[in-house]
C-alpha cells in the first residue's frame, strides 16, 4: 500500500471515529448535547482536528440522520413488496412504527431534535433535491403507495402527498408518545400503533370497509 493511500484511509478511520463518538453522545445524551469538544475528548484528538472533517455538529448532525434514514429505508423496504395497495400502506405505517419503538435514539434524532437543526434538515434536502437520499427514498415510499391504491380505484385522492403526510403525521404522534410518554399510555404501544395504522387506512379507503388483514402483515 503506497503512502498516499494509507493516508486516504487513516482520514476514512478517523473520519467514522468521530461519527462513531457522535452517535453515542447523541444517543446517550441527545443531540443538545452534542458538542465537537466533547467529541474531540472521547476520541482523544484536538478540536481542531474536528473541524478537518466536519464544518461544525450540524454537519455532523446530517451525516448521523443521512445513516438513520438509510436504517428507517431498511425497515420500510420490505412492505413495498405486499401486493394489495391498501395492505401495503398498512405495512408500511407498521414497519415505520416498529423502526420508532425499537430505535429510539435514531428516531429522536430525525424528527424530535430541536426545530431549528430540523428545519435545517429538511431545508438542506429540498435546496438541493435527490431522488436516492435516504430521507426522501422513505417518504417517496408513502407517497408512490397512495398513487397505486388510488389507481387501483381502492383510495380516492387527487393528492397523494398530503394524504402520505397526514399518515406519517398520525403514526408519528404515536410513536413520540411511545417514546416521550410510555408510563403515561393505557395501552401497549404495538397495540396503538396497530390500531393507528389500521384506522388510518381504513379511514381513507374508497369504501371505509376493507379487510386489511392479519396483524402479522409485514
Amino acid at each position: 500500500m503506497g503512502i498516499a493511500e494509507r493516508k486516504e484511509r487513516q482520514r476514512a478511520e478517523l473520519r467514522e471515529q468521530i461519527l462513531a463518538a457522535a452517535r453515542r453522545i447523541v444517543t446517550e445524551e441527545g443531540f443538545d448535547a452534542l458538542t465537537m469538544r466533547k467529541i474531540a475528548d472521547a476520541i482523544e484528538y484536538s478540536a481542531a482536528t474536528i473541524y478537518l472533517y466536519f464544518e461544525n455538529r450540524e454537519a455532523i448532525g446530517l451525516q448521523l440522520c443521512h445513516e438513520s434514514f438509510e436504517h428507517l429505508v431498511s425497515y420500510m423496504a420490505p412492505a413495498v413488496q405486499v401486493a394489495d395497495p391498501l395492505g401495503r400502506l398498512l405495512a408500511i405505517g407498521r414497519s415505520y412504527a416498529r423502526f420508532g419503538i425499537e430505535n429510539p435514539a435514531e428516531y429522536r434524532l430525525l424528527f424530535m431534535t430541536h426545530s431549528s437543526f430540523l428545519e435545517a434538515l429538511f431545508a438542506a434536502e429540498r435546496e438541493h433535491p435527490d431522488p436516492d437520499d435516504p430521507g426522501e427514498r422513505a417518504f417517496q415510499f408513502v407517497v408512490d403507495a397512495v398513487r397505486v391504491a388510488g389507481a387501483s380505484g381502492k383510495l380516492a385522492t387527487d393528492d397523494p402527498e398530503l394524504i402520505a403526510e397526514m399518515l406519517w403525521s398520525g403514526v408519528h404522534g404515536v410513536v413520540s408518545l411511545a417514546i416521550t410518554c410510555k408510563a403515561a399510555l393505557v395501552s401497549s404501544v404495538e397495540d396503538l400503533a396497530e390500531t393507528m395504522c389500521r384506522t388510518l387506512v381504513r379511514g381513507i379507503s374508497a369504501s371505509g370497509d376493507v379487510t386489511l388483514g392479519s396483524r402479522s402483515t409485514s
